[in-house]
């Protein structure tokens, strides 16, 4: 029995690490957001330099938040739930440990980079060619590593939340490559294979998958696993999880085009992307109540566990956002909200509401079990984490919808002769509440992630990883 302990153990250390760059880029990500909306109610806070303007501070948010807080979480999940429902350690321990400083890399480049204004300008790519070469190596390295663990899995069946991981895998690293073609003039400049309309279309193909993959299927992989677990209740419908992977995969694809309504995009592709969008709404339905009816007969839970609030509560900002989207996507509905604060409101439901919740609720699961604990250092503190997160989140939703509508109705006044009623500066003016309202509720949910990680460094500084090691060994052996 003893020698087939060793070989079976699970590689915690990776995990370990991504989930504590995953608190502390959490912070600073977030950290960020709240003062760039700040500069939007004091525009002093701008300081008259140039990398600490708006718009150059605003990428490094965006990349902070998704890439490193939201790519940190997905790691350290997929590292995790791979081995565990494969019952083997990962593939290697050399390449796991690659993806994890080659992703820290990555991230500091950005830190680096973009403040100082080098910026390919496409949203959700902005890293300049050297950094998207090493991203791009880093993800492969990535992608070996997960199907190579999935291949010498000791059990027959792969579970759902692997394909859901190995889809986003995938995909991202097409998506990546594909919009990152470029032609580099310069160490720090380069300019997109693409032209024109093509450019834009590649461009949103990819940055709506950013979100549909990288913001969505990677995070229903988490919602598969840490659901059922945190509940002790087995998924809901398995059969419905199977429908909803290859119904979400086959649809999220096409839905780009709706970035670009009443632009020189072709209108039949506008059109096709709106059809599409509509259509999502029910594979990402189907997920949504799959996790949520898997409480059945546990609801009792959430009276006294914030850990399993943190993941419900995401789930029905999932359901809530994946509702908004297809909506927002219809022409006469995108006219009023295109280029509106609504879009920020929609886009922060997801990041908050979905993707920062279920990692913060995943993360607040596994760090117990990562390091030797029976639990976190205190359920007091998650508890206040879970309030700080959801009403910063409404706070942040609510202030950009009313702002949102509020610009697309002043925007489009016009006058009896047929002049505009309204000027740009007068909607600007009416926007001001919001965003005093927003930024408060950013503040609130970056506080939580201060409360989260004190929290975690009291359990970490208590812990025996080495008793997390032997647990799992045990686990694995006594799964054979």
């Amino acid at each position: 029995m003893s020698t087939a302990i060793s070989p079976t153990a699970y590689n915690y250390k990776v995990v370990r690490q991504f989930a504590i760059m995953t608190v502390v880029w959490g912070i600073l990500g977030m950290g960020l957001g709240v003062f760039i909306a700040s500069q939007l109610v004091w525009p002093e806070l701008n300081f008259g330099l140039p990398w600490t303007s708006f718009g150059r501070l605003r990428p490094l948010h965006t990349n902070l938040v998704i890439f490193a807080f939201g790519g940190c979480a997905l790691f350290a999940t997929s590292y995790y739930v791979v081995q565990r429902t494969c019952q083997t350690r990962l593939i290697s321990d050399s390449l796991a440990a690659f993806t994890f400083w080659g992703w820290q890399a990555v991230i500091v480049g950005a830190i680096i980079t973009l403040p100082l204004g080098y910026t390919t300008t496409k949203e959700y790519a902005e890293l300049e060619w050297p950094l998207a070469i090493l991203l791009a190596i880093v993800w492969v390295t990535y992608g070996l590593v997960f199907f190579g663990t999935i291949t010498k899995r000791k059990t027959k069946h792969i579970y759902v939340g692997n394909w859901f991981y190995g889809a986003f895998i995938v995909v991202t690293a097409m998506l990546h490559i594909v919009n990152h073609a470029s032609l580099p003039v310069s160490f720090f400049k380069s300019y997109s294979a693409y032209a024109g309309a093509t450019d834009a279309m590649i461009q949103w193909w990819y940055g709506h998958n950013a979100v549909g993959f990288f913001l969505t299927t990677g995070f229903l992989g988490m919602m598969y696993y840490f659901v059922p677990k945190q509940a002790e209740r087995p998924i809901y419908s398995y059969r419905l999880s199977i429908v909803h992977f290859w119904a979400l995969i086959t649809l999220y694809i096409w839905a780009g085009p709706h970035h670009l309504h009443y632009t020189a995009l072709p209108d039949w592709a506008q059109s096709l992307g709106m059809a599409m969008s509509i259509i999502l709404l029910a594979p990402s339905w189907g997920g949504m109540i799959n996790g949520m009816m898997t409480l059945s007969g546990a609801w009792h839970k959430l009276r006294t566990d914030p850990i399993l609030r943190f993941l419900v509560v995401s789930l029905a900002f999932y359901g809530m956002s994946t509702f908004e989207g297809p909506m927002m996507a219809i022409k006469t509905v995108n006219s009023l909200s295109h280029y509106t604060d609504w879009t920020i409101g929609h886009v922060h439901a997801g990041a908050l509401g979905w993707v920062a919740m279920i990692s913060i609720g995943a993360i607040y699961h596994m760090i117990p079990k990562l390091f030797g604990r029976a639990q976190m250092h205190s359920v007091g503190l998650i508890n206040a984490h879970f309030w700080l997160a959801t009403i910063g989140t409404v706070l942040y939703i609510a202030s950009m919808w009313v702002n949102g509508i509020t610009q697309g109705l002043m925007w489009r006044a016009i006058n009896d002769d047929g002049t505009l009623t309204y000027s740009f500066v007068e909607a600007l003016q009416a926007s001001h509440p919001g965003y005093i309202v927003r930024a408060l509720g950013g503040a609130f949910f970056a506080s939580g992630m201060f409360l989260m990680a004190y929290n975690v460094w009291r359990t970490v500084r208590a812990s025996n990883p080495a008793e997390a090691e032997a647990a799992a060994q045990i686990a694995v052996v006594g799964a054979h």
